[in-house]
């Protein structure tokens, strides 16, 4: 279905635009995990659930792009499975401002705590997160 809504555009592993981005290659430890998806939810038929509920998370953090569909989509979907969702306003991004910011603004009503890099990196440091 997602071939309908993008044009027959989509993106597929070993594509250009599937790689990592190199600054976050170096980063990542061999705790770190890459999930594939083929819809719009990274929870949907990806183990992403059951990878997180292992490790005893309970909290997500949504960046990516595709604001208005493939992180909304996931941050609805962690919601209802259960998780604590917190929604990067800064580290989102779709093709439309407006599109973006409607999306925050529909988040927030029962689904996702918003938050920006600069509140996550305080929250690194021993800040909570949720807290006002």
């Amino acid at each position: 279905m997602l071939g309908e809504w993008c044009d027959g555009d989509l993106i597929f592993d070993g594509a250009f635009r599937s790689e990592l981005i190199p600054e976050i290659v170096p980063q990542m430890t061999e705790a770190d995990k890459v999930v594939e998806k083929n819809t719009y939810s990274a929870f949907q038929n990806t183990g992403l659930r059951e990878m997180l509920v292992e490790r005893g998370l309970e909290e997500v953090i949504i960046t990516g792009v595709m604001t208005n569909l493939c992180c909304e989509t996931t941050a609805r979907d962690a919601f209802v499975k259960g998780f604590r969702v917190f929604f990067s306003t800064d580290a989102t991004a779709t093709s439309e401002v407006e599109l973006h910011e409607a999306t925050l603004k529909n988040i927030t009503c029962g689904f996702a705590y918003l938050v920006d890099c600069k509140r996550l990196q305080r929250r690194l440091l021993g800040d909570e997160l949720y807290s006002n």
